[in-house]
């Protein structure tokens, strides 16, 4: 943005004294609130909203910088709650998405689960994708996947974490086989969602030539160097898969 289009220091100082103001009816509406619903605490939520959102963007073009709170859009929230008051249940729906980055690596982690298996399930199954994806998911909890995914070849997407509220636990094996079809947003309690979508549209790490500084060497097909990826697995031969609780590899469903 050029220079003449910039805001001034003076707009920028009137947007944060409108927030400080926004900021006092808010909390003067809750405290005079006469109900849950209470459409004066709606509106002083939505000033407050708006005048946050305003002082962030005229603060970003004046001196480049940002403040810590993020405005939910109307258009992407949940709907209104209207789930049991005080739950006697609650169900936990994780999705994690992940991009196959580097399938060697992918099967050569595969390899390793398979060499560990002393029973021989799974033989040569880590020879694809598919199969590796299956071993891996099979042998590792979902969680240390998510902390380990590049040593594993992949490559995070978007994530969200829903909990939604019920009357009573389902009966066991009642929604196995659809377990994420009859989910009522009106019951979420709370959601937690992670996506390159909030992320700047820049990139500090890129020099000027548009190459990221901190990008390991790759090999001839656009994946690391099979060298490399030797040596980073020699690397990790001390880390042991998570056990269940009767000391058998924790089996979980991948799609999670």
């Amino acid at each position: 943005m050029s220079d003449a289009a910039q805001p001034t220091a003076a707009e920028v100082r009137a947007a944060a004294e409108a927030v400080k103001t926004a900021l006092d009816r808010h909390l003067a509406a809750v405290e005079r609130r006469s109900g849950e619903d209470d459409p004066a605490v709606y509106d002083a939520f939505n000033q407050l909203a708006a005048a946050a959102e305003a002082y962030d963007e005229l603060l970003y073009d004046r001196y480049d910088e940002v403040t810590p709170f993020e405005i939910p859009d109307a258009e992407d929230s949940m709907p209104p709650y209207t789930g049991p008051e005080e739950p006697n249940a609650l169900s936990v729906l994780i999705r994690r998405d992940y991009a196959v980055a580097e399938p060697q690596r992918l099967m050569a982690q595969a390899r390793r689960i398979e060499a560990a298996d002393d029973e021989g399930v799974g033989a040569a199954a880590s020879g694809t994708v598919h199969g590796a994806l299956g071993l891996l998911f099979g042998e590792f909890e979902p969680d240390e996947i998510a902390s380990r995914h590049k040593e594993f070849g992949l490559e995070e997407g978007d994530s969200t974490l829903w909990v939604t509220a019920a009357e009573e636990t389902p009966d066991p094996g009642e929604w196995l086989e659809s377990p994420f079809e009859q989910v009522d947003a009106q019951h979420v309690v709370c959601r937690f969602d992670v996506s390159a979508v909030f992320d700047e549209e820049f990139d500090d790490g890129m020099d000027d030539d548009g190459v990221d500084e901190d990008e390991d060497e790759v090999g001839a097909d656009g994946g690391a160097g099979l060298e490399d990826l030797e040596e980073d697995l020699d690397l990790d031969e001390d880390l042991e898969p998570l056990r269940g609780r009767d000391g058998e590899p924790a089996r979980l469903d991948s799609d999670r």
